[in-house]
C-alpha cells in the first residue's frame, strides 16, 4: 500500500515538474529556488504554489501567466516584473515592491498587501476580492464600496465592514458607505455600531439633500429604536425586506 501511494506521488510530482518545464525556462526555475536571485528570468506560466520566495530578488523577472497561489514573496522585489495574468491567491505579499510592475488581469484574491508598494503599477483587470492591507492609492472610495456590496450579498458581513471602513476612510463624508456599513453591523447583532452609523449617514444625507438617502436612513434608525422581541428569535434581523435584498438596499448608494 505504501509502496503505491509513494509511486503515485512520485508520478504527480513528475508531471507537475513536466509541465513546469513545459511552461518556463526550468534552469530559471531551479535558480530562483536555490538563491532566490533571478532578476530577468523567464519565469512564464511556472508553477510555483506555496513556494518560500520571501525576499526573493524577481525584478523585471517575466512571471506572466504563473501560479504563485499561496507563496510566501515578503519583501520580495518584483519591481518591473510582468505578472500580467498570474496567480497570486492568498499569497503573502507583504512589504513586497511591486512599483512599475505589470499585473494587469492578475489574481490577488485573498493576498496580503500590507505595506507593498505599487506605485505606477498596471492594475487594469486585476481582482482584489478579500485582499488584506490593500492600499489606498490603488484602489477608489467606489471600488472598496462596491466589494463591500458583494460581500455583504454572499453574507461576508465582516469582510464588507473592512470594505465600507476603507470607503469611509478615502472619502469621509461617504454617507452610502456609512449607510452600508450599518446595515452590516445590524445583520450581525452589532445594534449600537449600526445606530450610530444611521445617525452619521443621514445628516450626511441631509447635507447632501439626498432624498432617497434620507427615507432610508430615517426607515433603518426607526427600526433600530424598535425594542426587540422578549423572546428573540433564532434569525438575522429583517430590516431590509420594506426595500428588498440587501444588494438592492446597498447599490442605490453606489456612484458612478
Amino acid at each position: 500500500m505504501k509502496s503505491q501511494i509513494l509511486a503515485t506521488a512520485v508520478f504527480f510530482t513528475l508531471i507537475s515538474l513536466s509541465q513546469t518545464i513545459q511552461a518556463a525556462n526550468i534552469d530559471h526555475v531551479r535558480q530562483l529556488l536555490a538563491s532566490k536571485q533571478c532578476q530577468n528570468c523567464d519565469l512564464a506560466g511556472a508553477g510555483l504554489v506555496m513556494a518560500d520566495l520571501s525576499g526573493a530578488d524577481l525584478s523585471k523577472a517575466n512571471l506572466a501567466g504563473a501560479n504563485l497561489s499561496r507563496a510566501n514573496l515578503n519583501g520580495a522585489d518584483l519591481r518591473g516584473a510582468n505578472l500580467s495574468g498570474v496567480g497570486l491567491f492568498g499569497a503573502n505579499l507583504t512589504e513586497a515592491n511591486l512599483s512599475g510592475a505589470n499585473l494587469q488581469n492578475a489574481d490577488l484574491r485573498n493576498t496580503y498587501l500590507v505595506n507593498a508598494q505599487l506605485n505606477g503599477v498596471n492594475l487594469n483587470g486585476i481582482n482584489l476580492q478579500g485582499a488584506i492591507g490593500i492600499p489606498l492609492q490603488i484602489a477608489t472610495h467606489e471600488k472598496f464600496y462596491a466589494w463591500g456590496v458583494t460581500e455583504a450579498k454572499k453574507g461576508n458581513q465582516q469582510q464588507a465592514i473592512d470594505y465600507f471602513n476603507q470607503a469611509i476612510v478615502m472619502k469621509p463624508d461617504y454617507a452610502g458607505a456609512y449607510l452600508a456599513r450599518g446595515v452590516a453591523r445590524y445583520q450581525i447583532f452589532d445594534r449600537q455600531g449600526a445606530f450610530q452609523d444611521a445617525q452619521v449617514a443621514e445628516k450626511l444625507f441631509r447635507t447632501q439633500k439626498n432624498s432617497s438617502g434620507i427615507q432610508t436612513a430615517q426607515a433603518f434608525i426607526k427600526e433600530l429604536q424598535t425594542p426587540y422581541e422578549t423572546k428573540v428569535k433564532p434569525k438575522q434581523p429583517d430590516f431590509i425586506d420594506f426595500v428588498g435584498s440587501v444588494g438592492s438596499l446597498l447599490l442605490q448608494f453606489l456612484p458612478f
